[in-house]
Order: structure tokens, then sequence, then C-alpha cells
């Protein structure tokens, strides 16, 4: 892909700036978006030597924040390409009679709410143009049930039946949409589902190798360089040190 508007959401970290970086290499325009404007304004420092970048402070779920934000893009920004729904996050792993509800509640409001406000507010033009790809980042907790993982998979299962049923509606247009789940993956997550106890996020990890940003940002870009008429509708992948368990018996 290359001079192409990206926009991509959760731009400040992770996923979202591994992306950045990954499409700065070639004739692109960036919209890079996300909630930290200190670390937005240095990640655009480092890639404006080498392509177009615009940034937009932004909270997902803030409905009239996307829509302002896409509305108002500068005028070389305006036609996107692409979107990369990235912006996303897990808090707590308590069971679900423990858990607090507020972690539900933000949860729910950015990897749904969040994803949806975004898609509708960039879909109508892509389908006017009749080209255009959305990306949307979900998560093996969509498909595969974890001790803690109640609200989280629940709202990752949405982002993967929200892309499919995407692919229904855009049939007959030349745009895309493509779900990406990745599994354990080393970024801010588990620092941020911990509320920053870095002592519990590195046992996340410890003793493995995980996937890393970078793994996922080339994904990414090989999903949106497919040609145009190629569509991948779902990608799921871990580290070799990750897998699915067997089911789950309690004995008296």
């Amino acid at each position: 892909m290359s001079g192409k508007n990206i926009m991509i959401t959760g731009a400040s970290s992770g996923f979202g700036m591994a992306a950045a970086r990954i499409f700065a290499v070639t004739d692109n325009r960036l919209i890079l978006a996300a909630r930290r404007k200190d670390a937005l304004l240095k990640l655009s420092d480092e890639l404006v030597c080498h392509v177009p970048v615009h940034i937009a402070v932004l909270d997902v779920r803030d409905n009239e924040s996307v829509k302002a934000c896409v509305a108002e893009l500068p005028l070389e920004f305006s036609e996107i390409d692409l979107l990369v729904n990235n912006a996303g996050l897990a808090l707590g792993l308590e069971p679900a009679h423990q858990a607090l509800l507020e972690d539900w509640e933000i949860m729910i409001d950015t990897n749904i709410k969040g994803l949806i406000y975004c898609t509708r507010a960039v879909l109508p033009g892509m389908v006017e143009r009749n080209r255009g790809h959305i990306i949307n980042i979900g998560s093996t907790a969509g498909a595969w049930p974890y001790p803690g993982g109640n609200v989280y998979g629940g709202t990752k299962a949405f982002v993967e039946q929200f892309t499919r049923n995407l692919r229904t509606d855009l049939l007959g247009t030349r745009v895309r949409a493509t779900c990406i789940a990745p599994g354990m993956a080393e970024t801010e997550f588990s620092n941020v589902r911990f509320k920053g106890d870095q002592q519990m996020a590195d046992k996340v990890y410890k003793g493995t190798e995980p996937l890393t940003a970078e793994d996922i940002a080339e994904m990414i870009k090989w999903v949106s360089d497919r040609p145009e008429h190629v569509n991948i509708n779902h990608i799921e992948l871990m580290t070799i040190h990750q897998s699915w368990n067997h089911f789950a018996v309690h004995r008296e």
C-alpha cells in the first residue's frame, strides 16, 4: 500500500504505533488518533520526515468528537483509504461476580462503541468512492474463553461478528473488511489491564516468547497489501507458546 490515507486509532502505543511506523516507509499520509497528545506529537516528529502526518487527540468513546475529527480533516487527508480500528483495552482479571462494573463499562465503551463510532464516521465516504478497507483489531479472546476474560472476551466477540456483518453489507462494493485477532502479545496491554502494576503484567509473559507489536503491524500491512479484489476475512494468530486448553471439569 502506498499513496493512501491511513487512519489508525490507538496510535500512541502498541499495535497502533507499530502500524504507523510500518506504513511510514511508503508514500502514504497518516492520520494518527489517540488520547495522549504528548505521545502522538513524539511519534509525529519521528515519522513526519518520511510521510505527511496529521494527529488527532481523540477519545473514541465520544461519538461527537469522532464525527468532528473525520469531518474536519485537512483536505489532503480527508479521503480515508484504510481505517485501522485498533483502540481498545482490557481491565481487570477478576471473575464476573467480583469484577468492577466501571471496568466493564469502559471496555464496552471503548472496544465496541468506539469501534462502531469510527467505522460509521468513515464508512459512508468509502462506499461513495467505492474503495477502502477497514481492519478491526479483535483478539483470540473473542473466540476462546478464559477465566477473568468475561466482558473483554465479549467485546472482542462483537468485533469479530461486526466485521463479518460489514462484509455482508458491503457486498457489491469494493470496500473491504478484515478482523485480525492476536493472541498473547507483549505491549502496554497487560500494564493497562492491571492498572499500572508492572509486576503483575510481567507475570503474563514470564517464560514465554509472546507476539510483539511489530508482528501485528506486519500482519496489518500484509492484509492491506493484498490485491483490491482479495478480502482477508479473518486472521487469528498466536505465539507458539500459546494454544487452547482442554475442557475444564470441576470434581467434588
